[in-house]
C-alpha cells in the first residue's frame, strides 16, 4: 500500500491521512504526546475554573435557606390539604449562628434571578473582547472578580435586598465573559483532531462544580453558618486566579515550558485549516438569504402565490437541500475539492430557511413574534448541544476520510 504522504512508510501515512488539509501539499507536523502537555495542561485548569465558576453561581441557592428567617415562609412550606399527612412544617433544625433576614418568597426569587441580569449582558461584548485581546485575562478576570464579589455577599445582605441584588448582577457581569474568552482560548490552542476533548475536558468543570457544591454549601450551612458558604468558594476562586495567571499563557508561541514538538504540532495544525475556504460556505448562504427574500416576496406580489405556500417551498428547499448535499459530502472519498464545493451548496441553500420558517413567526403573531422566535430558538440550540456527541459516538476512532484514503491507497 502506497502511504499518501511522502517520506512516510503505508502504515504511518494511514496515520496522518485523516488530518490531510484541504491544500494537500501543506506540511503536517507530528502529533505531540498528550502526557504532561502544554494543552492538555490548560484543559485541566479550565476545568477547575468551570469548575469554581459555576459553584460561585449556584452556592447561593443553598444559603439562602439558612439566610431567610424560617418564620417568613412558614406558610409557604406547607403543602396543600389534600395531602395532609405531608402538610407539615419543612423547618430543619440546625446548628448555623448566621444572621437571618426577613424575605418572602419573591424577594427570594429576585435575588436568586438577579444573577442574569448581569450574565446575559456580557455574553456578546465578551466574545468582541476576547477575539480582540485573548481570553486568558478576560476568563481569569471574570472568575477572579465573582469571586471577589462572593465574598462581600455577607456584606451586601446586611446592607439590603437592592445591595444583594446588585451584586449578584455584578456577578453575573464578570461569568458571562467566560466562555466567549474560554472559546477564543481554545482558538489558538486546541488542534482540529483534539478539540472535541479538550473542550470537553474544561466545560465539565461546570457540571462537576454544581454537584458538589450543592451538597457541599449545605453541609457548610449545617455545620458552621451561611456567611463560610461565600467565604470558602471565594477564596478557592481567588487561589485559582493566581494559578491561572501564573501558569497559563496566551498562546503556544508564548509559553514558557511548551516544548518545540507540541508548539509546532499546535501551529501547524491551526496553520493548516485554509480559513477562506472555510468562510466560502457562509458567504454563499448570505448571498441566498438575500436573493431569497427579494424572490420571496416577489412570488407572493407579483405571482399571487400565497404566503404558506411560499413559506412551504422555501422551507423545503432551504431543509432538504443542504441534507442531500451534506450527507452527499460524506461519500465522496479524498476529493477536496468537491467537498468543498458540495458543503458551499449545503450552506449556501440554508439561506432559504431565512423566508420560510423563520419569518413564519412574523406571519402567523406579529405582535408577538419576539417571543416566538425566543421559544423556538431555545429549541433550536437542541442540535447543536448534542450534535457533536452524536457524531462522536458515530466516529469512536476513524473518520471516513481515513478510511476512504484506505480504500483509495
Amino acid at each position: 500500500m502506497r502511504s499518501p504522504v511522502p517520506g512516510l512508510s503505508a502504515s504511518e501515512g494511514d496515520k496522518v491521512s485523516d488530518s490531510t488539509p484541504l491544500l494537500q501539499d501543506a506540511p503536517q507536523a507530528e502529533a505531540a504526546p498528550v502526557c504532561c502537555s502544554a494543552r492538555y495542561n490548560l484543559a485541566v485548569l479550565a476545568f477547575f475554573g468551570f469548575f469554581v465558576l459555576y459553584a460561585l453561581r449556584v452556592n447561593l441557592s443553598v444559603a439562602l435557606v439558612d439566610m431567610v428567617d424560617s418564620n417568613t415562609t412558614l406558610a409557604d412550606n406547607r403543602t396543600s390539604k389534600e395531602c395532609a399527612e405531608h402538610s407539615t412544617s419543612n423547618k430543619v433544625l440546625r446548628t448555623s449562628t448566621g444572621k437571618r433576614y426577613q424575605w418572602d418568597a419573591e424577594t427570594q426569587g429576585w435575588i436568586l434571578g438577579s444573577f442574569f441580569y448581569g450574565y446575559i449582558i456580557t455574553q456578546i461584548p465578551g466574545g468582541y473582547v476576547a477575539s480582540k485581546v485573548g481570553g486568558k485575562l478576560l476568563l481569569g478576570f471574570g472568575i477572579l472578580g465573582t469571586a471577589v464579589f462572593t465574598l462581600f455577599t455577607p456584606i451586601a445582605a446586611d446592607l439590603g435586598v437592592g445591595a444583594l441584588i446588585m451584586l449578584r448582577a455584578l456577578e453575573g457581569l464578570g461569568e458571562g465573559v467566560t466562555f466567549p474568552a474560554m472559546h477564543a482560548m481554545w482558538s489558538a490552542w486546541a488542534p482540529p483532531l483534539e478539540r472535541s476533548k479538550l473542550l470537553s475536558i474544561s466545560y465539565a468543570g461546570a457540571q462537576l462544580g454544581t454537584v458538589i457544591s450543592l451538597p457541599l454549601s449545605g453541609i457548610i450551612c449545617f455545620y458552621m453558618n451561611w456567611t463560610y458558604v461565600f467565604y470558602l468558594f471565594g477564596i478557592v476562586g481567588i487561589i485559582w486566579f493566581v494559578l491561572w495567571i501564573w501558569l497559563v499563557s496566551e498562546t503556544p508561541e508564548t509559553h514558557k515550558t511548551i516544548s518545540h514538538q507540541e508548539k509546532e504540532y499546535i501551529l501547524s495544525s491551526l496553520k493548516n485549516q485554509n480559513g477562506i475556504l472555510s468562510a466560502v460556505p457562509y458567504f454563499g448562504c448570505w448571498l441566498c438569504m438575500i436573493m431569497s427574500g427579494q424572490a420571496a416576496d416577489h412570488l407572493r406580489a407579483k405571482w399571487n402565490f400565497s404566503t404558506i405556500c411560499v413559506r412551504r417551498v422555501f422551507s423545503l428547499i432551504g431543509m432538504i437541500g443542504p441534507a442531500v448535499f451534506l450527507v452527499a459530502a460524506g461519500f465522496i472519498g479524498c476529493d477536496y475539492s468537491l467537498a468543498v464545493a458540495f458543503l458551499t451548496i449545503s450552506t449556501t441553500l440554508g439561506g432559504f430557511c431565512s423566508s420560510g420558517f423563520s419569518i413564519n413567526h412574523l406571519d402567523i403573531a406579529p405582535s408577538y413574534a419576539g417571543i416566538l422566535l425566543g421559544i423556538t430558538n431555545t429549541f433550536a440550540t437542541i442540535p447543536g448541544m448534542v450534535g457533536p456527541v452524536i457524531a462522536k459516538s458515530l466516529t469512536p476512532e476513524e473518520t471516513g476520510t481515513k478510511k476512504a484514503g484506505e480504500e483509495q491507497y
